[in-house]
């Protein structure tokens, strides 16, 4: 790997001459690569993961000996496990033990979605988590991996940082994964490599301060914000974690961490707590994490709300979720959803200034007098388990299914809504008419590869 000249002088100057051979020699190896399992979604044949080693600071985390399949994994479609870089699951080691109640969490920087369904997996019930991404088209991928992981207290907002600061004192915890000069990913992503300058780290610098700046008002005092990044430098770092406590009066917090991992403490030339990962000491990428307190003495400034949402005018029966009663039903047009009760006012004044793109579990849509089940409500770990026939299918069929191809069955599969399901996990639904069957997997998520690789190696 060819590394810019001024990248080797700083990180050579940051770490020491032995420290940095040794990352240059870590960062021509091939990257290891990991996954995390969905605790809502659990599955009985895991003989590949058995072989593999766990990631020792998050409980469902793996490395794997080698990179599978994932496109031609239907699991992985029906959002059994996320793939993720293993470094970033250390913020598992925050919640578990700053977070031991319900919380109102804001992933501000959230897509393609890691960090954002690992928070889903370790936040307390009746958390909320609102993920929010800047940029549209990353938006609906962000979307796209919640509605698979499938818990229904989550809403996805499209919005920039600076639109949630009306929503004073909102949040218990704030995660900002702020966009950085991308260090840390190397040789996961060459493209880093020619865009990485000594004048974009400083640009980044800015921006991150810019973006906490913009989003301190919505921590709660008292509230947790987690800062990280992918970055090696100090001025994207431990440089803005000591401006974060000196402009915004913020507490710096440890995290208990055993020696055996091998976590990197700070580099700069003054000394707090602070979490690093170096791919030659810790197994994963470039990773920096940090935990601040906001001061509890902040003055709180409450925001109105006003319900606008209509009931809905439906009664689902049989029941399509499990515990409906704790969920209120609304229409939008003619789009049914639900969320739950005592979130209903958070996700309302949520509506009233940014763009919402998916809140709780869409339902299903109105077409005349019928009712076409939402791939949402498939996805949901709250779809009741005999709302709808079940339908088990192969391999082959569930591969035919994600590709949005007709679907034929026997004939003693009954008409009407069929969910489908691969190893006894929901994949979608489709509508049997007889002689072939509509698919209504999500056109936008359909596996666009029209070849089978020559080996297919999946969870």
């Amino acid at each position: 790997m060819i590394l810019p000249t001024d990248f080797i002088a700083q990180t050579r100057a940051l770490l020491g001459e032995e420290e940095f051979q040794r990352l240059s020699l870590a960062l021509d190896e091939a990257p290891p690569v990991s996954v995390r399992l969905n605790p809502f979604k659990p599955i009985e044949e895991l003989a590949i993961v058995a072989e593999q080693s766990t990631i020792p600071w998050c409980s469902d985390g793996y490395y794997l000996k080698e990179r599978l399949t994932f496109t031609f994994d239907p699991l992985f479609h029906a959002g059994c496990y996320y793939v993720q870089e293993a470094s970033s699951m250390f913020l598992e080691q925050v919640i578990k033990q700053y977070i031991e109640s319900s919380v109102t969490v804001l992933d501000l920087c959230a897509a393609p979605g890691g960090k954002s369904t690992h928070l889903r997996s370790l936040l307390p019930e009746g958390s909320l988590l609102v993920a929010n991404e800047v940029i549209r088209s990353r938006s609906q991928i962000l979307a796209e991996n919640l509605i698979k992981w499938g818990h229904p207290d989550v809403v996805v907002t499209n919005n920039d940082p600076s639109d949630f600061s009306s929503y004073t004192s909102l949040f218990d915890v704030i995660l900002a994964d702020v966009p950085c000069s991308g260090e840390g990913m190397f040789r996961k992503d060459p493209t880093a490599i020619g865009e990485w300058s000594l004048v974009n780290v400083e640009i980044c610098s800015q921006r991150q301060r810019r973006i906490v700046s913009d989003i301190w008002s919505s921590l709660k005092p008292g509230g947790i914000f987690i800062y990280s990044t992918c970055t090696y430098n100090t001025k994207e770092s431990e440089e803005n974690i000591a401006w974060i406590r000196d402009e915004l009066g913020a507490e710096i917090l440890s995290v208990d961490v055993p020696t055996e991992w091998q976590i990197t403490g700070n580099l700069w030339t003054e000394d707090f707590p602070v979490y690093r990962f170096l791919p030659h000491k810790t197994k994963g990428e470039g990773f920096f994490l940090a935990v601040l307190r906001k001061a509890v003495d902040e003055p709180v400034s409450p925001f109105h709300y006003k319900n606008k949402s209509k009931k809905a005018k439906v009664d689902f029966s049989p029941q399509w979720l499990c515990q409906q009663e704790d969920y209120q039903l609304s229409e939008q047009g003619t789009i049914l959803s639900a969320v739950q009760k005592n979130q209903e006012q958070t996700i309302g004044m949520l509506r009233q200034k940014l763009r919402v793109i998916h809140a709780g579990i869409t339902l299903g849509e109105r077409k005349g007098k019928d009712i076409i089940p939402s791939h949402v409500l498939a996805m949901s770990n709250r779809l009741s388990q005999n709302s709808f026939y079940r339908k088990g299918v192969s391999y082959e069929e569930a591969i035919a299914y994600l590709r949005k191809e007709v679907i034929v069955f026997s004939e003693e599969v009954p008409k009407g809504t069929v969910l489908l399901t691969y190893k006894d996990i929901p994949l979608g639904f489709v509508k049997n008419i007889g002689n072939r069957a509509n698919n209504l997997y999500p056109q936008e998520w359909r596996i666009r590869s029209g070849y089978m690789p020559d080996e297919i190696r999946v969870l």
